[in-house]
């Protein structure tokens, strides 16, 4: 942890590491005033800038290179255990609890899509920050499929549908249940074991690369960036939670809502 007087820009100096614990920080429980959810969001486009200049010299492609960005920071995005879940939630289980885990989520991707289409719209106005745009909306792209694998792994836990393996091997699978827009199926051992197949790197670099294209919708001049950006990021959230409940009800109800046997 740094140090009171030290400079949040100093607190990492390697760039790849910066992006995993950046995008731990914004994906983190706890809620961010604005200011400081822009902040962060400026350092990860930063961060993003200096690996992007790097693949292009390797001569790695756009998706290639995202897909590997995020397979690598897919641990360190904070998943909740079924406990700590309702305790952060004010006691709520079941439905009530899933409800509010895709409202939280719903939210702080809307945030972070008025920030990058705010920034985006503007940019678009100032031909000579033209160029930046990208990587902040690279940025944008991170972050919100961060925050919807989360989403996705913790309503896992609300259903009571475990995923075995260790931290690193269930993020995966949690990515690539997130790639397919699917819940998982643990009796299905395809859906653990076979989870970093190319079949699945491909998946991956396609869903990133259809939220960057979403996130590009706002990049114009006749578009409100922030409401466009916030609203279809708010609306794809919405449709990524329903979507994953329905495959988990139908594997185990949450544990609350489940029939209760009469002596």
């Amino acid at each position: 942890m740094a140090s009171p007087d030290q400079h949040p820009e100093d607190e990492i100096a390697d760039p790849d590491k910066e992006v995993g614990v950046l995008v731990g920080k914004l994906t983190g429980s706890g809620e961010l005033e604005a200011a400081e959810r822009r902040k962060l969001l400026g350092r990860l486009t930063r961060a993003l800038s200096a690996g992007a200049a790097r693949a292009r010299k390797t001569g790695a492609g756009r998706g290639r290179w995202l897909a590997d960005v995020f397979l690598n920071i897919a641990p360190r995005i904070p998943i909740r255990d079924l406990a700590t879940l309702s305790a952060h939630h004010h006691g709520l289980t079941g439905e009530e609890l899933a409800d509010d885990l895709v409202r939280t989520a719903m939210k702080g991707t809307m945030t972070v899509g008025a920030i990058g289409g705010a920034v985006a719209a503007a940019e678009f106005a100032a031909p000579p920050l033209l160029l930046s745009a990208p990587a902040q909306l690279v940025a944008e792209t991170i972050v919100v499929a961060a925050i919807e694998v989360k989403l996705l792994a913790e309503l896992h836990e609300v259903y009571g549908v475990r995923v075995e393996g260790t931290g690193s091997q269930r993020a995966v699978a949690f990515t690539a249940a997130w790639a397919r827009q699917r819940g998982i199926d643990p009796l299905a051992p395809a859906s653990v074991t076979l989870a970093l197949g190319a079949a699945t790197k491909t998946a991956l670099r396609n869903r990133l690369m259809r939220v960057l294209g979403r996130h590009l919708t706002t990049f114009g001049p006749f578009l409100t960036g922030a409401v466009a950006g916030g609203t279809l990021n708010r609306l794809a959230t919405k449709k990524l939670g329903a979507a994953i409940r329905d495959d988990l009800r139908i594997q185990s109800p949450p544990p609350d809502d489940r029939p209760k046997l009469t002596p």
